[in-house]
């Protein structure tokens, strides 16, 4: 055994953007927080030239040729290649840890290639699944979020990826459905999954939970006390997601979706981590000068919107949605 590399590593992209190293090293500082096992190194991928923070020191750079691994979310359907232990997590950098890992290496132990989710026979999803299990012969498909993928390094997996990739060529052939203008690896990886009969593991709140899509509601928010609590309303609050079930998440990889880092919740958690990890802030007042500022300006603003929301819609219409500057890749 090559006693130079870990047994289990955490990994995450950051290519053609520094805004993406930014969110990179909030992941890494979050890591580093609650996870202490030599055994267990994070590993940062990317194209671009940066320094690392001096907090940062015990994390890897994997750096790879500008553009080698391709836009958008291509760079997703290289992860193959891109394994520094026997058993990888890839999570996105714009997600934050809110505990130890080795509950989500435990739950996904044994599985070639692992995501979090549910199955789909039918409806919409990237494309007509109907539409795509006949015209591939495919048994379910598994339904996930690509903000975090497990990886167990051999010649499955890599006949896995090689398919995606390959699928990636014939994505409008086939009908399936462009992500932001871009190839979706979400798609192309169940549909590589699922040819091989391999399904996700449940989705049941403890592994990734990804804000506003499945639970829209933040309950308790704290990455200092590793506390995050999220859930789907009822069916009277207009929040309520009517394609989930009503349920309560607790997980343990919290996952900002993007446009979410641009909001306070995600920025006071980041801050609070930075606060302790690369100023050497005790943890109360850390959360003390995160919470007062960000966090009480947020929910004053939240507040604000919720109250004079009804009306503003009423002269002026729904606001356009807008793509984010991380969002233009």
């Amino acid at each position: 055994m090559d006693v130079s590399r870990p047994s289990r590593a955490v990994i995450t992209l950051a290519t053609t953007k520094l805004i993406f190293v930014d969110m990179a090293f909030a992941l890494a500082r979050s890591f580093l927080y609650w996870n202490r096992d030599p055994d267990l190194k994070f590993y940062l991928i990317t194209d671009l030239a940066f320094d690392l923070p001096p907090d940062l020191a015990r994390i890897e750079i994997i750096r790879v040729e500008p553009g080698k691994l391709g836009v958008g979310f291509s760079p997703k359907l290289h992860l193959d290649s891109l394994l520094p232990a026997a058993r990888t997590l890839f999570i996105d950098s714009d997600c934050l840890c809110f505990g130890p890992l080795d509950y989500v290496f435990d739950r996904f132990a044994g599985c070639k290639v692992g995501v979090v989710g549910g199955a789909l026979t039918s409806g919409l999803w990237h494309c007509d699944i109907d539409k795509t299990r006949q015209r591939l012969n495919l048994g379910p498909m598994p339904e996930f979020n690509g903000g975090l993928y497990y990886l167990e390094r051999g010649g499955e997996v890599t006949e896995v990826y090689q398919r995606a990739r390959a699928l990636e060529a014939q994505y409008d052939e086939l009908g399936l459905v462009r992500l932001r203008g871009r190839p979706n690896d979400e798609i192309l990886i169940s549909i590589a999954l699922a040819e091989r009969g391999w399904m996700a593991v449940p989705e049941d709140g403890t592994i990734l939970g990804n804000v506003d899509t499945i639970y829209p509601v933040i309950d308790e928010l704290d990455v200092l006390r590793g506390v995050c609590r999220m859930s789907n309303p009822p069916p009277t609050d207009r929040r309520h997601l009517p394609a989930h079930p009503v349920s309560e998440s607790r997980p343990l990889i919290v996952h900002f979706l993007d446009y979410g880092t641009d909001q306070w919740p995600y920025r006071a958690e980041a801050l609070k981590i930075c606060l302790v990890q690369r100023n050497g802030l005790p943890v109360a007042l850390a959360r003390l000068l995160a919470d007062g500022t960000l966090g009480l300006a947020g929910r004053s603003l939240d507040a604000f919107k919720d109250t004079f929301r009804p009306a503003y819609r009423k002269l002026f219409g729904a606001r356009r949605i807008t793509l984010t500057e991380k969002s233009k890749i």
